[in-house]
């Protein structure tokens, strides 16, 4: 059988004949992770291919499987022509079907490959497979999408940023095309669609097409011209009508363009978990005033989204943020925007902490992440704190049982590469009686993000942003301002004398928050305040601008945070810094 095969391979001979304009299509998908490469191609009868091959394979063992292939395929197809005819022998037509094909791989320029040549070096883009008088064009990994979905909610107003996953192409290169419904006079017709004047990769639908559906159409592209095949999505359900004026309109004003270069624009921002949102307790008894549908993740999702990508930032560093609206929502979305997102989970939990930067303006050198509990115990660098932390158990057993992380990354401007800068963010344990356990978080962060900004990377700034669930009059602010702690303050007995602990802590920034002591970043029915801040190394950084804090009557519209036009029960801070 293995001669036979080789006898039909070596009669075809030299190059193809001249390429007609548009030829069947071979796919190749070969990654160099992976042991085996897969081709994809129709046969002349028209059945389909899919084949898996060791990438160390030589080609002529693969192309004789595919001339077995395609022998089987033909005798199929006249078998059942034979059967159509209902006539006697098989005849010259079924016998022609039963030889097996000529099958020859050729290089773009014409010559044929060898068939001791690895299948991996041999199927090339732009080579020509031949299998009898048909040929087919090798297209070695186009581009192609892997998932093309859009938002389940759409709002009027609000720019709908459908989450595109390809591979061998990048979104930025892809091509774009939205439709919307256009309901047909007859029902039994079914919906068509027209086309919405709008090839970018964000669409923003306006009032005039709320009630109707929306469709994308997608190629994906790689840059180098090269498109795959595209894809269509419909809306599940169609354009509903916008809240109206939001309290982040106002701020917009203000962040309509990129800072240049020299600038950073920052923001912190607690964007409430979907976890704690969507809870009894949260409905009935933290956000009663709130409209339930405006507590419903895409609800939210669609004013976030808006509200973020309006303030044209260069480091969005976010807390209680979702792993699945990271993955499925925030990343595809801000990404359209220009930004990277990085994200690090909280342990045992549902939510973590993110940070966005502009790729335009920085890149990624570094990550150094810490839950606070393990790198307490665990890290050297924490070692007299840990000492000192044993003398009191209790303290020392709820620090533990904490799941609290710090996010830090390491940039470096892509225009000068001598600007590093280091961008830690936190979200601090919460309870009001927990002063003296963040004091020993911020006390673990501080002492981490030295390590990073004096050892690893000598003096290069700092901007710590987070939700510190501590008011100016905290010790933990204190702390974070001054750089010491006194043993006796009072925050070491934040929880009775039964879990007092006292220690002196110092470290060595010089930090300012950026934004000052806001009346409140935080607004919900029980309590207002000022929990989050954007601190910044004095000594290199200085704040060109803050961006003003919705009015106290845009907070209180709807009584309190979240509402219909607000989508966290946190206010985000928003600064432009540069350095010095």
């Amino acid at each position: 059988m293995w001669r036979r095969l080789r006898s039909a391979l070596g009669r075809l001979r030299g190059a193809p004949a001249a390429c007609p304009a548009a030829m069947e299509r071979a796919v190749v998908r070969c990654v160099p992770s992976e042991p085996k490469l897969s081709l994809r191609f129709v046969l002349p009868d028209g059945s389909a291919r899919h084949m898996q091959r060791d990438q160390a394979e030589p080609l002529g063992r693969a192309l004789a499987r595919i001339a077995t292939n395609a022998a089987k395929g033909q005798a199929k197809a006249a078998k059942k022509s034979k059967k159509a005819r209902a006539e006697g022998g098989p005849g010259e037509e079924a016998a022609a079907a039963a030889a097996v094909p000529a099958v020859r791989l050729f290089s773009r320029d014409g010559e044929a490959v060898a068939e001791e040549v690895p299948n991996a070096v041999a199927w090339q883009d732009g080579a020509v497979l031949q299998i009898g008088e048909a040929q087919y064009r090798v297209e070695r990994n186009p581009p192609a999408l892997t998932e093309l979905r859009l938002p389940r909610s759409l709002l009027a107003g609000f720019p709908v940023c459908p989450k595109v996953s390809a591979e061998f192409a990048a979104p930025q290169h892809c091509l774009f095309r939205w439709y919307r419904e256009q309901r047909p006079a007859d029902p039994a017709d079914g919906p068509a669609w027209v086309e919405a004047e709008a090839a970018e990769r964000v669409f923003t639908p306006s009032n005039a097409l709320v009630g109707l559906r929306l469709k994308l159409r997608c190629t994906p592209g790689d840059g180098a011209q090269r498109y795959g095949p595209p894809r269509e999505v419909e809306s599940s359900g169609p354009v509903e009508a916008g809240p109206g004026a939001c309290t982040f309109d106002s701020r917009h004003l203000y962040t309509g363009k990129v800072c240049g270069e020299g600038s950073v624009r920052a923001v912190s921002y607690n964007i409430l978990a979907d976890t704690y949102a969507q809870t009894e307790f949260s409905r009935t008894m933290l956000y009663p005033y709130c409209a339930p549908y405006a507590l419903e993740l895409d609800y939210r999702q669609n004013l976030l989204k808006k509200e973020l990508a309006g303030y044209s930032a260069d480091l969005i560093c976010l807390q209680e943020v979702d792993k699945s609206v990271f993955v499925d929502s925030l990343a595809p979305a801000l990404d359209a925007f220009g930004l990277e997102g990085l994200f690090r989970i909280k342990e045992k939990q549902h939510e973590g902490l993110a940070t966005f930067y502009r790729r335009d303006k920085f890149s990624l050198l570094s990550q150094h992440d810490i839950a606070f509990s393990e790198a307490l115990l665990s890290d050297p660098l924490h070692k007299d704190l840990c000492d000192k932390l044993a003398k009191y158990p209790l303290v020392q057993e709820k620090v533990q049982q904490r799941s609290s992380v710090l996010q830090v990354s390491v940039l470096q401007s892509t225009t000068d590469p001598s600007r590093k800068i280091c961008v830690a963010n936190t979200h601090l344990y919460w309870h009001p009686k927990g002063g003296n356990i963040r004091l020993i978080q911020i006390a673990v962060a501080l002492s981490h993000i030295q390590h990073v900004a004096c050892d690893l990377y000598p003096g290069i700034p700092v901007i710590f942003c987070g939700d510190f669930n501590s008011t100016p009059s905290s010790g933990t602010y204190s702390f974070i301002n001054s750089g010491v702690i006194a043993e006796d303050h009072e925050d070491w007995v934040s929880n009775g004398e039964e879990e007092r602990c006292n220690m002196p802590l110092s470290h060595p920034f010089k930090l300012l928050s950026a934004c000052g002591e806001p009346a409140y970043t935080n607004y919900v029915g029980g309590f207002h305040g000022c929990l989050d801040y954007i601190f910044i190394d004095k000594n290199a950084l200085e704040v060109e601008q803050v961006i003003p804090l919705p009015s106290h009557e845009e907070i209180t519209t709807h009584q309190a945070l979240p509402s219909v036009s607000h989508p966290s029960d946190h206010i985000a801070l928003i600064c432009d810094l540069k350095w010095k």
